[in-house]
């Protein structure tokens, strides 16, 4: 599974979101790809008030859900389908 993971550097928030999913990564097959939000200007504008963030297909978990329990939860819901 493709997760697209929107970060930026000297983030406390998105190293503690980065170390859950290689926490996850084995578990759900995980294919991270992170994304800094500074190289990209689309990126920037719509990620920058909510990062970290974490994409899957097409859907958003940001920081303001970001926890343990809510990323498990998210990733399963992709996991199965």
């Amino acid at each position: 599974m493709t997760v697209y993971f929107y970060t930026k550097t000297a983030c406390p928030l998105c190293d503690e979101a980065k170390w859950m999913l290689e926490m996850f990564q084995d578990e759900y097959g995980l294919q991270v790809e992170e994304r800094d939000i500074y190289t990209n200007d689309q990126w920037l504008e719509q990620y920058q008030l909510i990062i970290p963030c974490i994409q899957v297909n097409g859907e958003i978990l940001d920081a303001s859900q970001l926890s343990w329990e809510s990323l498990k939860k998210f990733l399963e819901q992709y996991a199965r389908k």
